[in-house]
C-alpha cells in the first residue's frame, strides 16, 4: 500500500502563478541585470582608459565600492526588511539606474577630456570621485534589488506550492544573470574595440535611462497580478506600526530606566563600569556590528565561512583583473568573451542543479557541488 502523503495538503494548494506574470519578472530581472552587469565589466576599462600608466584610478575604484559594500550592506538589508515591496523597488530601480547614468556621464566627460588630469586637476579629481561614488551607490542599490527579488518575492511567490516551483524560479533567475554576465561583457567589448569607449558609456548611460521605465512597469504588474505580494507587503507595513513592535524597546526603556536609579547611589568606580557597558552597548548596536551578530548566530555560519574561505582561491574576471588584461594589451573584445565563456559554466549549473535537486535532494547537491570545487 503506497502510504506516501503529498507535499501539500489539497486544500492548502494553490493555482501556479500566471505564467505570463512570471515572464514579466524574467523580463524585468534581464533588464536590471544587464545594465549592472555592463558596468561591472567597463568600468574597469573606463579606468585604466583614463590613467592608462597606472592601475591606482582601478584599485581606488574598487575599494571604494567594496568599502560601500561592506558599510552599507547592513543597512539596505534593514531597509528591505522594514519598507513596503513597492517603496524598495521604487528606490531600487531610481537609485541605481540615475547612479549608472551620473557615472555613465562622468566616465563619458573623462574620456572626452583626457587633458583634464593636466589643466585642471580639480576637475578630474571631481568626476573620479563621482564616478566612484555613484558606481558604488549602484552596486548598494542593485544589491537591494537582489534582495528584494530573490530572497522575498521569489519565496513569497512559491509559498503554497511543492517546493519544485521555488527551485524553478530561481534556477530561471539564475540564469538570466548568468547570461546578462556572458553576453553584455561581450557585446561592450566589441563596442569598447571596435566603435570606441565613449560609445560604450553612453550606451550604458542610454541603457539605464530607457530601461527603468520597463522594468518599474513589469515589476509593478507582477505586483499587482500576484495577491500574496500584496498581502506580504501589507503585513510588512502593519508590523511596523504594530504596538508589538515596541515591546523590545519599552522593556529596554523600562530596564535603562531601573538601571539609572540603581546607580544614583552607587561610586564613581561603579559608573564608570555603567559607562562603558553603555558605550559597548551602543556599539553592538551599529548597524554594521549587529548584522554581523545575527549573523553568527545562523546555523549556516561556518559552511558560509568554509565558503568564503574557499573563493579565496578563485581568479575571477572582476573590475581588477579586466583592467590589467586590458593593460597587458589583451582587446577588450576578447576579455568579454573570455568572462562570457567563464558564464557559460556557471548557467550550465543551473540548469543541472534541477535536475539534481530533484534526485538526490538539496543537501546532497550543496555538498557534492562544494566537494566538486576543490
Amino acid at each position: 500500500m503506497d502510504t506516501t502523503e503529498p507535499l501539500l495538503p489539497q486544500d492548502q494548494r494553490q493555482e501556479p502563478p500566471p505564467s505570463f506574470l512570471l515572464n514579466y519578472l524574467y523580463i524585468a530581472h534581464f533588464l536590471a541585470r544587464w545594465g549592472a552587469r555592463m558596468w561591472e565589466f567597463s568600468v574597469g576599462l573606463y579606468m585604466i582608459s583614463v590613467w592608462p600608466d597606472s592601475l591606482l584610478l582601478v584599485a581606488i575604484y574598487g575599494v571604494v565600492e567594496s568599502s560601500f559594500t561592506a558599510l552599507f550592506g547592513p543597512i539596505i538589508g534593514r531597509w528591505v526588511d522594514r519598507l513596503t515591496y513597492v517603496k524598495v523597488l521604487q528606490l531600487w530601480l531610481v537609485t541605481q539606474n540615475l547612479s549608472f547614468i551620473i557615472a555613465g556621464g562622468a566616465v563619458v566627460a573623462l574620456l572626452v577630456f583626457p587633458s583634464l588630469k593636466f589643466t585642471n586637476i580639480v576637475a578630474f579629481i571631481a568626476l573620479v570621485i563621482l564616478t566612484n561614488i555613484s558606481g558604488a551607490v549602484g552596486v548598494l542599490s542593485t544589491l537591494a534589488g537582489t534582495i528584494l527579488i530573490e530572497r522575498e518575492w521569489l519565496v513569497v511567490i512559491s509559498e503554497g506550492h511543492p517546493p519544485n516551483l521555488l527551485a524553478d524560479i530561481n534556477s530561471v533567475i539564475r540564469r538570466i544573470d548568468l547570461t546578462c554576465k556572458l553576453v553584455a561583457p561581450v557585446i561592450s567589448g566589441f563596442i569598447s574595440s571596435f566603435v570606441s569607449l565613449k560609445a560604450s558609456a553612453l550606451m550604458l548611460a542610454l541603457w539605464t535611462t530607457i530601461s527603468v521605465w520597463v522594468e518599474y512597469w513589469l515589476f509593478i504588474s507582477v505586483y499587482n497580478g500576484i495577491p500574496a505580494l500584496g498581502i506580504n507587503s501589507s503585513r510588512r507595513r502593519i508590523l511596523q506600526v504594530s504596538p508589538s513592535n515596541h515591546v523590545e524597546d519599552t522593556i529596554s526603556t523600562s530596564q535603562e530606566r531601573n538601571s539609572l536609579v540603581s546607580n544614583d547611589g552607587e561610586n564613581s568606580a561603579t559608573a564608570g563600569k555603567s559607562f562603558a557597558f553603555k558605550i559597548i552597548e551602543w556599539i553592538s548596536n551599529v548597524p554594521y556590528i549587529e548584522a554581523w551578530k545575527v549573523y553568527l548566530q545562523q546555523d549556516v555560519v561556518l559552511p558560509g565561512v568554509a565558503l568564503a574561505l574557499l573563493f579565496f582561491t578563485v581568479l575571477s574576471f572582476g573590475t581588477l583583473m579586466t583592467a590589467a588584461l586590458e593593460w597587458q594589451g589583451i582587446p577588450a573584445f576578447v576579455i568579454g568573451i573570455a568572462r562570457g565563456i567563464s558564464a557559460s559554466i556557471g548557467i550550465a549549473a543551473t540548469i543541472v542543479y534541477p535536475m539534481l535537486q530533484s534526485h538526490i535532494s538539496t543537501l546532497r547537491t550543496g555538498l557534492w557541488s562544494v566537494w566538486s570545487q576543490f
